[in-house]
């Protein structure tokens, strides 16, 4: 494990939370991604298919520094692992097994690699995947999928994501989930140029229900 790789799963379980932006405007998910970090939210993941993501990256990688857990989300190829890192992540983040994970992992850096079904959590074992995203969670009964899944691996530190509001995200981590990824319920329309007050507001309140410690 690589001191990077170590470092984020440190924060994973200290802050519980990751944020995902994925908008169509970049100026306002760049305002967005800075919003989010100065209401308290440490992990923020911008995806690729979002407008401009890649320059996105750069302007907060450039104003934020290299402290900050900047990652790149909807990682599919080699190709997008390696332009996410070059564009300054220092996460990558993916919706399934593939050769976004290798290539990620070959570069050392962490990875929340996406699974759904049992079988996909044993595939991800031999994967180098810091953590293992179950997506879409919601698809599987929410919570209770969690629960059922933990059964057969209960050392395995899953972020549940996919239509996570406040009370699926306290329930996701009173069952053990590592932490959870939050989409539209908590960056609502901001990245698309809307209210950043509202944005502010609801990242108050889910970084309340994770305990994100400051």
């Amino acid at each position: 494990m690589s001191d990077l790789t170590s470092a984020f799963s440190t924060a994973l379980r200290a802050h519980r939370l990751v944020a995902i932006v994925r908008g169509g405007d970049a100026e306002a998910s760049f305002r967005t991604v800075m919003a989010l970090v100065e209401s308290g939210v440490p992990l923020v993941e911008v995806s690729l298919s979002g407008a401009d993501a890649l320059g996105v990256l750069r302007r907060a990688r450039a104003e934020l520094g290299d402290e900050a857990w900047l990652g790149a989300g909807t990682v599919l190829t080699a190709d997008d692992a390696r332009r996410a890192a070059e564009a300054g992540a220092n996460l990558v983040v993916t919706p399934g097994l593939g050769a976004g994970v290798d290539e990620a992992v070959r570069r050392g850096l962490p990875v929340a690699a996406g699974v759904l079904t049992p079988t996909d959590v044993i595939a991800a074992g031999t994967s180098g995947a810091t953590a293992l995203k179950i997506f879409p969670a919601s698809a599987m009964g929410g919570p209770s999928y969690l629960k059922a899944l933990r059964a057969p691996f209960p050392d395995v530190p899953f972020v549940p994501v996919g239509g996570v509001d406040a009370v699926a995200a306290a329930e996701y981590l009173a069952l053990g989930a590592v932490a959870v990824g939050v989409g539209s319920p908590l960056v609502g329309d901001a990245a698309d140029g809307g209210d950043l007050a509202a944005l502010r507001k609801r990242a108050t309140e889910f970084v309340a229900v994770a305990g994100v410690r400051r």
